[in-house]
């Protein structure tokens, strides 16, 4: 019989990798060539989607915060640009949040950026 090198390391290696192709179907979580073409497919995804997430939510803050807008009659361009210039800071997903769970404050903060303009 050859003698094994690395073995120990090469098992813990094909292990992690079958351990993360878990839950996939067929052979993609049972052959380790496959699962390993799988899991690096995979993780491609997950790097890629993290990013996307980050986009989409800020095209949904950014919805929220012109319908609230719209409401007191100024677009949503024009009340972030008059906002940073009279140093008004607070960021999109606060602005957001406050039109879901506080449109009084939203609005006041609008309304005061209207009035300075």
């Amino acid at each position: 019989m050859p003698r094994t090198r690395h073995s120990v390391a090469r098992r813990r290696r094909r292990k992690k990798i079958l351990r993360m192709a878990k839950g996939f179907r067929g052979g993609r979580s049972k052959l380790f060539k496959t699962a390993k073409d799988a899991v690096v497919k995979a993780l491609q995804h997950q790097y890629r989607h993290r990013r996307m997430r980050r986009r989409l939510f800020r095209r949904l803050w950014i919805v929220r915060i012109n319908a609230a807008c719209r409401k007191e009659g100024i677009s949503y361009s024009r009340f972030i640009g008059e906002a940073k210039k009279q140093g008004i800071t607070i960021n999109r997903k606060i602005l957001a949040d406050l039109a879901v769970n506080h449109p009084e404050s939203l609005s006041a903060i609008i309304v005061n950026v209207k009035e300075n303009i």
